[in-house]
């Protein structure tokens, strides 16, 4: 079955394409959710104009993503946890701490899934981070995880 995609949908595709799908996907996933449209004859058209306007979205948000990548370059992070004598801590340092430490220290405002931690920082110390602000853009910043008093 042909949809129209409405919304980015991963795995599937982007807004604006059209894409074949297995008919019971569509019918009990994409459309209902609204994430899809069933495509007919004329949705070509609406298909190009989705597309344009996605075009032009994602250069604002390349442009955006370069310029808090180059605000983050070389940059280190400081979180303060409770650990151990060894420099193991009570808990763990998740990517929501790492994307409110960078609010706080840096003022950029990021989702904490663009964060890739792996897992979960467990020592104290200094712990490099790679941070996907957009498709194609991404930096690594420092993150120094200092044992609290």
């Amino acid at each position: 079955m042909q949809v129209l995609l409405r919304q980015d949908v991963r795995g599937v595709g982007r807004r604006g394409d059209l894409v074949d799908v297995s008919a019971g996907y569509a019918r009990n996933f994409l459309v209902p959710s609204g994430l899809a449209l069933e495509a007919t004859s004329g949705m070509a058209f609406q298909s190009e104009s989705m597309k344009r306007a996605r075009g032009v979205r994602d250069a604002q948000d390349r442009e955006a993503a370069q310029a808090q990548a180059a605000a983050l370059a070389g940059a280190v992070i400081g979180i303060t946890a409770r650990a151990a004598q060894g420099g193991r801590l009570f808990g763990s340092v998740s990517e929501i701490d790492v994307a409110k430490a960078i609010k706080a220290q840096k003022g950029i405002e990021l989702d904490a899934h663009k964060v890739n931690l792996g897992e979960h920082l467990k020592e104290t110390g200094s712990h490099s981070v790679n941070v996907e602000l957009f498709d194609d853009v991404s930096v690594t910043v420092t993150v120094e995880v200092i044992a609290q008093g």
